[in-house]
């Protein structure tokens, strides 16, 4: 890979209703406004010759991918490392409840039934090695907001979660060469 194009999914519904969800087999709708940011997307990818669209497992992540590569001949590539973080029996619960918990525990600490923030962030080094090892010269990869601001800060030597990158907008284009996702993904490893 030469080039990979991180893109958060389009807005969903459950972020409109500021609810959260961890689990790929809950199906979650994109929104009107999420649509047309998936279709903005694909315009500022256009004019660029993309070989494969890798996405998570997640319905609003596929949906976006499928809207944003529409009248394109790309492959699609499923990838679990691509998911959000597992929140357990978080799940579908509002975003004040997930931040209570989040201000309570370390990153360290498991979702009660899901997974830790460090786990995503390894994940998502995995995630970012699995990506460079591609053959494609380039790739997009629609995933979710905390693991591309995990890559983010990482690739710039930062702590993954406490970096400069705190918000990502949806359906927003952010690159990356091979040696950037490999630096992210030696920065989260080193961590601890």
């Amino acid at each position: 890979m030469r080039v990979c194009v991180l893109a958060r999914h389009g807005q969903s519904v459950l972020n409109v209703e500021g609810r959260v969800n961890g689990d790929p087999r809950v199906d979650v709708e994109l929104t009107e406004e999420g649509r047309a940011q998936a279709a903005r997307l694909g315009v500022q990818l256009a004019n660029v010759a993309v070989e494969l669209c890798a996405h998570s497992r997640f319905e609003r992540a596929l949906h976006t991918a499928s809207i944003a590569m529409q009248g394109r001949s790309v492959p699609f590539a499923e990838q679990a490392l691509l998911d959000d973080i597992d929140v357990g029996t978080l799940e579908g619960e509002g975003i004040a409840a997930y931040r209570a918990w989040k201000a309570a525990h370390s990153r360290l600490d498991l979702f009660p039934g899901g997974e830790s923030f460090e786990h995503l962030a390894r994940r998502y080094a995995q995630a970012a090695r699995w990506l460079v090892s591609l053959s494609e010269d380039v790739v997009v990869a629609v995933c979710h907001e905390i693991g591309i601001r995990c890559l983010l800060n990482a690739a710039a030597g930062e702590d993954p979660f406490d970096g400069p990158v705190h918000d990502i907008d949806n359906a927003t284009p952010f690159l990356f060469d091979g040696a950037a996702l490999e630096r992210a993904a030696s920065t989260v490893e080193q961590r601890r």
